[in-house]
């Protein structure tokens, strides 16, 4: 079992995800009835009760119920705009206000595995659904573009990774350019050195049509990838319900950790204000991650690497990090090692 697991355990609490079996919500708003896994009508009143008392938004799709009253993941379904949403008992919520972050450790601990099944998603030689859904989330892990959906790019004209079109993107050689509007309507240019990448990037923009990630189906037609298939894709190779903006708040945090050691490592670190040194990391993170500092801070770096820093327990941590260039294999880099090693000691 692992430690977070152990942690749901103590608080008294049982740790579920919505792969297992749980209460489905049927019908429309107004006439919604819930079943269980077998198809079986729900009709116990004490359970209705409950999934009352859950308030899930009307406008949820896919809704899936924990059967226990008392698993820490109550509800996941899926918003208007298409993101996933969760919600936690409340037991969970108040002894745990950062559970967004507390997944960090299951995520790194699952992250070799993931890499290992990447790497031979990418190898398949039929440009099919898996392959390319492979390469779309090794473009999204080297470079932490949001996923996108394709509600955001009808209401407001905003692209993500899964709704980028061939005329965004740029191949030369080895480097990829990807030229877009973002969320908000703000410009994003993200760029990537990898030629192993560019080269399978390159085969997905010569598939016919406008969409850049598109496969090749049995029959040679071609579709495009959409957010749905993507987060249902980390969830199969990481053995856990882990989504796209798992990969970013692994990222974001790590990147922060980075920006950290960097300032570590220079003569004047110690006469820097660790409250202005947190906000030129958190710029530094805003910058990659192609967001606000406000949100990298409230959604992307883990807290209490932030308050490790100011109150300077973060040394030792910071000494071991290797600050040059890195090549993404399977297994994790030592920089990551390092970020498990911190989580660890936080959660202990």
């Amino acid at each position: 079992m692992v430690q977070g697991k152990d942690v749901v355990k103590a608080s008294g609490l049982v740790y579920v995800t919505d792969s297992m079996s749980g209460i489905y919500r049927k019908g429309k708003p107004g006439k919604f009835y819930y079943e269980d896994s077998n198809g079986n009508r729900i009709n116990d009143e004490k359970h209705l009760e409950r999934i009352k008392a859950l308030v899930i938004p009307p406008a949820w799709q896919n809704v899936w119920i924990a059967n226990k009253p008392n698993a820490y993941l109550q509800v996941t379904g899926i918003d208007a705009a298409g993101r996933k949403q969760y919600k936690y008992h409340t037991k969970w919520t108040s002894r745990r206000s950062d559970h967004k972050y507390f997944r960090l450790l299951e995520f790194g601990k699952a992250l070799p595995a993931a890499r290992k099944q990447l790497a031979k998603d990418l190898r398949r030689k039929e440009f099919d659904e898996r392959k390319v859904l492979a390469i779309c989330v090794d473009v999204l892990q080297k470079t932490l573009i949001r996923v996108g959906n394709e509600s955001y790019k009808q209401l407001y004209g905003s692209f993500g990774l899964t709704t980028l079109r061939d005329k965004h993107v740029k191949i030369n050689g080895s480097k990829i350019e990807m030229d877009f509007v973002g969320k908000k309507g703000v410009k994003q240019k993200v760029e990537l050195n990898d030629r192993s990448l560019a080269k399978l990037v390159k085969k997905c923009r010569d598939i016919p049509g406008q969409d850049l990630f598109q496969f090749y189906t049995r029959d040679n037609d071609h579709r495009s990838i959409d957010s749905g298939k993507i987060n249902n894709y980390i969830k199969e190779i990481t053995g856990d319900d882990f989504t796209a903006k798992d990969f970013r708040t692994w990222g974001g945090t790590l990147e922060a950790l980075r920006q950290f050691a960097l300032c570590h490592t220079t003569d004047d670190e110690r006469e820097i204000n660790p409250k202005k040194m947190i906000v030129s990391v958190l710029d530094c993170v805003a910058k990659k991650l192609g967001n606000t500092r406000a949100v990298c801070k409230s959604s992307y770096v883990y807290p209490l690497l932030l308050n490790a820093y100011e109150e300077q327990k973060l040394d030792k941590f910071m000494k071991k990090m290797n600050t040059g260039k890195k090549n993404l294999g399977t297994e994790l880099q030592q920089d990551e090692k390092i970020l498990l090693s911190f989580l660890k000691s936080t959660q202990s």
